[in-house]
């Protein structure tokens, strides 16, 4: 069973003089709309905006070989595809920082396609995800839409605001004098370069690699890692019934699409992600942000033994307070 926390964005009637205001102070501003960094503004702010949308907070246990003892429990929480634009502003990006700070992660990973078409979002999306909190710290790498507009320019303003840009290479993350290894490499249609994120990384050493592009999985499984955590699918972004989506509807052609599978002994994530592309419009695919806890693998396969769950992988019950913009 899957336990879901749903964020619902309340509608209300708008005036004329409140989407008339915004324009111009969008115009003044170059095409960037004002926004503030205080704690609780992003709820606050997304009200305002009165907006209607639903992000699902997806928690999972998964169970990684070679997984120390020390990191027992350490908590990661994915964020991708945020798309920061005209259809996805400020407002609703703070309450995305907020809802991701409320989980309380040991670290924060973000999968690329920070901004859509204009240059003139990315200080401001580097700024706000700049107030991410998490204990190991906030990683990233980048996506197709990044490299499109101006991926060094991308790069270095998030690592002004504290978030670390992992471009094929690899970070130690430590505990308690044990260790496990971080990697991420560039969007696969951009130089991406997994042998050399992964050099230096010791064979059967648990290891999550970000990838914007779930396309990397087939070389990750050649490599061992452990798990990939991706996006850039959207999950199709709009599901008809019968139809499907942009991808089909089998489940060969949706297979490293969306949701959890494995190749081999790699295990992937592929999110469906927060924001929108082509079309701001969301079918039958609900934004998310998926929320996993580390666990060494025999503990998970002790679990699976009881149950009706993938080995490696299961849903788990969230955090008792419930998130939710009212």
């Amino acid at each position: 069973m899957s336990y879901v926390h749903t964020l619902i964005q309340p509608r209300r009637r708008q005036t004329l003089a409140e989407p008339w205001h915004r324009l111009k102070g969008r115009w003044r501003n170059g095409g960037v709309e004002e926004y503030s960094l205080g704690q609780s503004h992003g709820m606050r702010q997304l009200r305002r905006l009165h907006l209607r949308a639903g992000i699902e907070v997806n928690e999972h246990q998964i169970g990684l070989e070679g997984l120390p003892e020390a990191f027992r429990g350490f908590r990661i929480v994915h964020l991708t595809d945020l798309h920061h634009g005209l259809y996805f502003p400020a407002e609703a990006l703070a309450a995305v920082v907020e809802l991701t700070n409320e989980l309380e992660p040991d670290l924060i990973a973000v999968t690329g396609d920070f901004v859509t078409r204009s240059r003139n979002y990315i200080e401001p999306v580097a700024q706000m995800l700049g107030g991410l909190r998490a204990r190991s710290g906030v990683f990233a790498v980048l996506g197709n839409h990044d490299f499109r507009v101006g991926d060094g320019e991308i790069a270095r303003a998030l690592d002004h605001h504290g978030i670390q840009v992992l471009r094929n290479r690899h970070v130690k993350l430590r505990r308690n004098d044990q260790k496990i290894y971080l990697a991420g490499v560039d969007d696969l249609l951009y130089r991406a370069d997994l042998r050399r994120a992964m050099r230096g990384v010791p064979d059967g050493a648990a290891t999550v690699l970000l990838s914007h592009n779930p396309a990397i999985i087939d070389e990750a499984a050649d490599m061992g890692i452990n798990l990939v955590l991706s996006g850039h699918t959207h999950g199709g972004q709009v599901k008809l019934p019968l139809i499907g989506c942009v991808y089909g509807r089998s489940e060969r052609r949706m297979r490293f699409k969306i949701g959890h599978d494995s190749l081999g002994s790699t295990q992937i994530y592929v999110s469906r992600g927060i924001g929108t592309v082509v079309l701001p419009v969301r079918y039958g695919c609900p934004s998310e942000i998926p929320h996993f806890v580390l666990e060494p693998l025999q503990d998970r396969l002790r679990e699976d033994s009881r149950s009706p769950y993938a080995a490696g992988w299961q849903s788990a019950r969230p955090h008792a307070s419930t998130l939710a913009c009212r």
